[in-house]
């Protein structure tokens, strides 16, 4: 007894218990044998990479203390400058990737250092910078998706070949198998997870969430590890960004609406802890496969996007009330 109790208070056996559950409910409501696919199941994994990546940054300002609502408008505004760039623009994709990433690095470092240098709440400052983000992706876009087809002066479209590097992002490798996507948010897990994990800027994070005030008192630079944890998200929006307008062969300057929703949720259901100074990237991948597979499980058994949604919200509210709880 005493052992299922230590078990069930550990987050990583709640989160493995919880995929364990989702698994099984996929095998009961398996859609004529849908769900036994390996289609499916790489197609899951191809789906919930975007957000994945988007998670693996929520992670470490989660961990840090803070939250992060802009994600997804960030990733909108990253999808629109990287088509403009690539399809509109002709720039090498290496360049206009690097431009990409540096505008959502941008992006987060703009809101960490409003949070740590003016103490303004991290739900303000990320909020500010979602609908600012999001208002930059329409002006540059003119409100319309940059895609492969250009309207000409006499109101007629003229198409222009996709570029190259939108193919290889939205390949498959491994005879068909496994998705490139899959492949980046696996490196995201994994680059996040050596950050939080074995280096001087993890340790740091992680005392930052636990209590800013005695990681000031220690010598922690609260400052620059504020904006370190803003900024790493916002440079994996702009992965995020750029993956999502490689699948979707355009920039839409809405793309990534709910997004943020969807990244917490995978956080918190992971385990890491609202309160900051306690979870792990580990816990998020539970957490990313939880969130995939059940929202898997429902579309291929034709429940709604908006009853996807509430659940996706009703998830929210009971891992925060069973982290209270512990």
């Amino acid at each position: 007894m005493n052992i299922a109790r230590r078990l069930f208070r550990s987050p990583f056996s709640r989160a493995c218990l919880s995929l364990l559950l989702v698994f099984a409910l996929g095998l009961v409501f398996n859609a004529d044998g849908a769900f036994y696919s390996w289609g499916t199941h790489r197609d899951m994994l191809r789906q919930v990479s975007v957000i994945g990546i988007l998670a693996c940054g929520m992670t470490v300002v989660i961990v840090s203390g803070g939250i992060d609502l802009s994600v997804g408008s960030v990733l909108g505004l990253c999808a629109v400058l990287f088509s403009l760039l690539t399809i509109r623009a002709g720039w090498h994709p290496a360049a206009a990737a690097g431009a990409t990433l540096a505008g959502g690095l941008a992006c987060g470092a703009v809101s960490g250092y409003l949070t740590g240098r003016f103490r303004i709440q991290p739900f303000l400052s990320t909020l500010a910078m979602m609908v600012f983000a999001r208002g930059i992706a329409k002006w540059i876009s003119g409100g319309q998706k940059i895609s492969t087809a250009l309207q000409t002066p006499d109101g007629s479209y003229t198409y222009v070949q996709v570029p190259p590097v939108f193919d290889l992002l939205s390949a498959r490798i491994a005879g068909g198998h496994i998705a490139v996507v899959t492949l980046i948010l696996a490196a995201s897990l994994v680059c996040c997870g050596i950050l939080l994990s074995r280096t001087r800027p993890g340790r740091h994070l992680y005392a930052l969430g636990g209590n800013e005030e005695a990681a000031r008192y220690a010598g922690i630079p609260v400052l620059r590890t504020t904006v370190l944890a803003y900024a790493l998200s916002g440079v994996l929006c702009g992965v995020a960004g750029i993956c999502q307008a490689a699948q979707e062969l355009q920039g839409d300057p809405e793309a990534g609406s709910t997004y943020e929703l969807s990244a917490i949720a995978m956080v918190v259901i992971g385990g890491t802890s609202l309160r900051g100074g306690e979870g792990s990237v580990r816990l998020t991948a539970l957490g990313i496969l939880i969130i995939g597979y059940l929202e898997k499980i429902l579309s291929i058994n034709a429940v709604g996007e908006e009853t996807r949604l509430m659940l996706t919200g009703a998830i929210i509210v009971a891992a925060v009330l069973l982290q209270k709880k512990r």
